[in-house]
């Protein structure tokens, strides 16, 4: 199913991407770096060298570390960053629905309930239209800590609370976003069913250290930044990226959108949950014990704090939370706080099937018409990428270069930073310090670098550079004339600090004198 909903990405994923998108060149480029500095120097891992010579600036936008973690091993026998980002994404998908498929299996006794709510969560509209982030597939922890929180609950033993720790862990390091939606899904699961965690307060606290412990040296370089750069999002950006009530009319299903959605489609957080499923969610809470289970109404409770905080600055109080919580403050794009309704939904469903099939115990063709309903409500197939013909070998160049700085132009900043991603993706053939970088988040210092820079090649351009110790340049030739025209292109040969060593697909690779 991971296939079907991503293809034709398995048809060739090593020349297929998402990189028209440049936060997927960032995303590429994050899970290179994490296995490249892993074995050579774990300590530094934030020191990455994007926005040289910026400090901790991995910390500027996702670690990413467990899907990094999960494709070292091919990216260390020699793999291109492109084929494994897609083979994670593929993995992210189907292993996010595996493990939901596997907890409503579990809490339900259900094989179709499983099988169902696997289909709904791993293949919801938020995951199938967020290609170009990573970190949107890798959801597949989520289902162990509910699970792990039951079980502390129902059998309150140490072994259940260390469970608890690593599940929320290993679901955290995937994203710091889910870092946030998975700390207050657990504060409202733990409230709604208050009676029974108290006399767990132990375990549950046991499992909170253990976090803390585990979470600290990833949560410590963002602080460090967050207090010398102000890496906090105001509560005016957040306000532009909440949600509405449109975005749960949002869809990229082919069904749906040639239908309806594509009315509500354009600058919104697609996150409509699927007529299917919504009724099966419906079954659940209103048929058999339907809110007598304490599992049924902790799904509830995640899905309305999820719906609620989707909204943003325009749900009342959030301004205040977003000011005195320090890891909500670092939440640009409330929308997603979304996935979490949609995660409930899938569960609830579950949940739904399970009380079809014991009402109606000889009923597997309904059941596999309702698998079927869900796939075709969310497919989207084919999905649109570009070529990837690799990375230019010109680049290779540099890898030799024992002390190497580099600078590439245009130097993009301002509200063109993202077109710094094709020179990040490239950083990945060579991992030597860069001015450029991308990143949701740019420092007060990169943006005056980056206007000082926009006078290449003249003087001041210069200065900038010999104080960053840039030791090359490259230089862009048809995007640099028609971003700057002509003259500025031919004054660079005519520059004598610096000089030509190759040129070679368009781009001219320059030695700083």
């Amino acid at each position: 199913m991971a296939v079907l909903h991503s293809w034709p990405l398995a048809s060739s994923p090593g020349h297929l991407a998402r990189l028209d998108n440049d936060d997927a060149a960032l995303n590429t480029w994050v899970i290179a770096w994490v296995s490249h500095i892993l074995p050579r120097d774990p300590l530094n891992l934030f020191e990455a060298p994007i926005f040289y010579p910026e400090p901790h600036t991995l910390a500027y936008s996702e670690h990413l570390f467990v899907p990094s973690l999960m494709g070292a091993p091919l990216l260390w026998m020699g793999a291109s960053p492109v084929l494994v980002h897609n083979l994670l994404l593929i993995a992210g998908l189907a292993l996010s629905g595996w493990a939901m498929c596997l907890l409503i299996t579990r809490w339900t006794g259900s094989q179709w309930a499983g099988v169902t709510a696997g289909l709904i969560y791993a293949f919801n509209a938020h995951a199938l239209t967020r290609f170009a982030h990573l970190q949107a597939q890798h959801v597949e922890f989520f289902p162990l800590m509910l699970y792990a929180l039951d079980r502390v609950i129902v059998e309150p033993r140490w072994k259940n609370a260390v469970l608890l720790a690593v599940a929320f862990v290993l679901q955290a390091l995937c994203s710091n976003y889910l870092l946030v939606f998975c700390s207050f899904a657990l504060l409202v699961a733990i409230a709604v069913r208050w009676n029974a965690i108290v006399p767990r307060l132990p375990q549950l606290a046991l499992a909170g250290v253990i976090s803390l412990i585990l979470l600290a040296p990833f949560l410590w370089p963002y602080y460090q930044v967050n207090r010398d750069q102000g890496l906090t999002r105001s509560i005016s950006e957040v306000a532009h990226f909440s949600a509405g009530w449109r975005d749960y009319l949002v869809t990229g299903g082919r069904l749906h959108y040639s239908l309806w959605s594509s009315a509500f489609y354009e600058g919104r957080t697609a996150l409509f949950p699927g007529i299917t499923a919504v009724v099966l969610a419906i079954i659940a809470i209103v048929s058999g014990n339907g809110m007598r289970d304490p599992k049924v109404r902790m799904a509830i409770a995640i899905g309305v704090l999820g719906v609620a905080f989707s909204f943003g600055a325009s749900l009342p109080g959030y301004s205040l939370l977003h000011e005195l919580v320090p890891l909500l403050g670092g939440i640009r794009n409330a929308a997603r706080w979304g996935w979490l309704a949609l995660a409930a939904i899938a569960i609830l469903a579950g949940f739904g099937v399970a009380r079809l099939e014991r009402a109606y115990p000889h009923s597997r063709i309904i059941l596999a018409v309702i698998c079927a309903l869900v796939t075709v409500e969310a497919i989207r197939t084919p999905v649109g990428y570009t070529p990837f013909t690799g990375i230019p070998s010109i680049y290779d160049r540099l890898a030799s270069e024992p002390n190497a700085v580099v600078a590439e132009f245009p130097f993009y900043s301002g509200g063109n930073v993202s077109q710094n991603g094709p020179y990040v993706l490239a950083n990945t053939r060579y991992f030597k310090p860069l001015m450029n970088g991308y990143s949701g988040f740019q420092t007060a210092g990169f943006e005056a670098r980056g206007n000082a820079l926009a006078a290449f090649p003249r003087e001041a351009a210069l200065a900038e550079l010999r104080a960053a110790h840039v030791t090359h340049v490259l230089v862009h030739v048809e995007p640099f004339q028609r971003r700057y025209g002509q003259p500025a292109l031919d004054a660079i040969d005519t520059t004598t600090a610096l000089q030509l060593e190759t040129e070679q697909d368009g781009i001219r690779l320059y030695r700083m004198k």
